[in-house]
């Protein structure tokens, strides 16, 4: 009965693990989309504005988590709410994975 139960036990964890994998997005489809943010973060995510931050080098994750934040309105920023209002789940995925690919400077 022990051994059932430790089964049990593990599959759930592998479960619970495969729940919280995030699809990487694709870099190539990042670059396109986020042509409406180089006005503000710069071509490659490089602000030249300094009340603008950097996004190139953030980490992929933080990224997608920012975007949803500011598109939920959990971050309070009309301005990003508004630029990020219409984005789909993969634009933001693939936002994040151009950016987290970039080089800060």
């Amino acid at each position: 009965m022990k051994s059932i139960k430790t089964i049990f036990i593990m599959v759930a964890l592998v479960l619970s693990a495969q729940v919280n994998v995030v699809q990487a997005g694709d870099a190539a489809k990042g670059k396109a989309k986020a042509a409406t943010c180089a006005g503000c973060h710069g071509d490659t995510g490089i602000s030249g504005a300094p009340i603008n931050p950097n996004l190139a080098g953030q980490k992929e994750q933080y990224l997608i988590k920012s975007i949803n934040d500011y598109k939920s309105g959990k971050r309070d920023d009309a301005i990003m709410k508004a630029m990020v209002g219409a984005l789909s789940d993969d634009d933001i995925n693939n936002i994040a994975a151009y950016y987290a690919s970039q080089t800060c400077k």
